[in-house]
């Protein structure tokens, strides 16, 4: 026996946690409160079908066609440009309750038949219903609402087509009736929640009948191109393990690695007290590889690309040359201005965007501001693997715990570096040691370094007094 067929939505993210798509030829249900964006991932739906030669049906019982257009323009989307190419019909249906409540009359009926011309007039692959709260608003009676709904249901799996039906949550079951969801094939549910006063968003897959699919939620936004779902399990331990060394910035660095650098494609967090020398050290990271003519992106999380560029200048590195060389890309931002989802999301397209060789991120102890621990590590996880998959060399910086520790991304990263303030003979002086440094012999002595306008110089170790 075939198994379930899929159809690919071509919604960044949403194939992957449905392992391929939604049930071809099946009616999906699509579920949430006000304002989480089941019109518009339905509309994104349709229009990458479209895009792939699967021409589409949206029949709209809230806005009108002139409106849907008009509000999914922002994402680049042209649907009177699909209409007028016979790749997308729009039709909108007002459903008037009052003379539905004077008659007596409800009846599917009508809609079918406009419905199946709309359908055969552009060879429809994928159809849209867009509220069945509207649709069945003059229905008050469960049992008569049972059997509409399944004849609804019943029809478009007649047709053949792959279908997504939108309903507003209920208070308690998944939807306003607390029906649907029994009569559907896939249940998929969206959420927009506010959480210490940041959005946050995700999206779960309750129901998918005959495949296996992700069933934890897992975080969206809504971007300039539309939906971007962001599975914590869409890049796993796969990544490949490349023996190319890249230089550190700092050749002290590299002689207490033993090597001449980190592996390309690690990630290394750079972690210290306030004052230590963190962005520094990433700065010269950057800087060595513009230097090799490789691309840099830098995000830069408390201060402005001209302030990194002016302060760093103090110590020899003149990251403005890169910069205007186009091989240094600094985008500055406040981690409190997004949440958690839309900081990964900004990764994500920031890398496709730039295809850099390196990125630095400085720092991410800033994100603490925006989810607890467990929220923290899942984004650091994502992008770590997301970054480990493209081979991109990353450098972190952290602002150490009050007990030097940072067991939250330990195990995610391939290389620790430590910095640490001493103060011996009333001077401050400063120092490093490797705590680890996967694959790679390297020192383990702690040593001074200090910050020259010719860059950083690794010093002598450390003395330890001795009885």
């Amino acid at each position: 026996m075939a198994g379930l067929r899929h159809c690919p939505t071509g919604v960044d993210g949403l194939d992957q946690i449905t392992a391929g798509g939604l049930p071809a030829g099946r009616t999906t249900l699509l579920t949430g409160g006000a304002g989480c964006g089941k019109t518009l991932l339905a509309t994104e739906f349709l229009v990458r079908g479209a895009q792939r030669g699967e021409p589409g049906v949206l029949m709209a019982f809230e806005e009108t066609s002139e409106e849907l257009a008009t509000n999914v323009a922002a994402f680049g989307w042209d649907l009177p440009a699909l209409q007028a190419e016979g790749k997308l019909a729009v039709d909108y249906v007002r459903v008037d309750r009052e003379q539905i409540d004077m008659t007596g009359d409800f009846d599917l009926e009508g809609l079918f038949i406009r419905l199946g011309l709309a359908i055969d007039e552009v060879g429809a692959k994928r159809v849209v219903i867009d509220t069945l709260e509207v649709l069945f608003s003059a229905l008050d009676d469960t049992a008569r609402l049972r059997s509409e709904l399944r004849r609804l249901f019943s029809w478009l799996k007649h047709k053949g087509v792959t279908s997504i039906v939108t309903a507003e949550s209920g208070d308690g079951p998944l939807t306003r009736h607390g029906l649907e969801e029994y009569v559907a094939d896939c249940v998929i549910s969206l959420d927009h929640r506010v959480n210490e006063e940041m959005a946050i968003r995700r999206i779960r897959i309750v129901k998918l009948r005959g495949s296996a699919h992700g069933t934890n939620e897992f975080p969206f936004v809504i971007g300039s191109a539309g939906f971007s779902v962001v599975p914590v399990t869409s890049f796993g331990l796969e990544h490949p393990a490349s023996s190319e060394l890249v230089p550190t910035g700092v050749p002290g660095l590299d002689s207490m690695l033993g090597k001449a650098g980190w592996y390309r494609g690690s990630v290394t967090v750079v972690s210290g007290d306030s004052g230590t020398g963190k962005t520094t050290f990433a700065a010269s990271f950057a800087d060595a590889a513009c230097a090799r003519g490789q691309k840099c992106l830098y995000l830069a999380f408390e201060e402005s690309s001209r302030q990194l560029a002016r302060n760093m200048a103090s110590v020899g590195l003149r990251l403005d040359r890169w910069i205007e060389a186009g091989l240094l890309q600094v985008q500055a931002s406040r981690p409190t201005e997004i949440g958690l989802e839309r900081h990964l999301t900004t990764v994500y397209e920031q890398v496709e965007a730039h295809h850099p060789d390196v990125v630095v991120l400085d720092p991410i102890t800033d994100f603490t501001a925006l989810g607890g621990g467990v929220a923290i590590k899942a984004l650091l996880m994502r992008i770590v693997d997301y970054l480990k998959n493209r081979q991109v060399t990353a450098v972190l910086t952290s602002l150490a715990r009050s007990d030097g520790s940072d067991t939250s991304m330990s195990s995610l990263i391939d290389n620790f570096v430590q910095l640490r303030a001493l103060e011996h003979s009333a001077q401050r002086h400063r120092s490093l040691y490797i705590q680890k440094a996967r694959g790679m012999a390297h020192s383990q002595h702690v040593r001074r370094f200090e910050l020259t306008d010719q860059g950083i110089e690794i010093l002598e170790p450390v003395q330890v007094a001795t009885a």
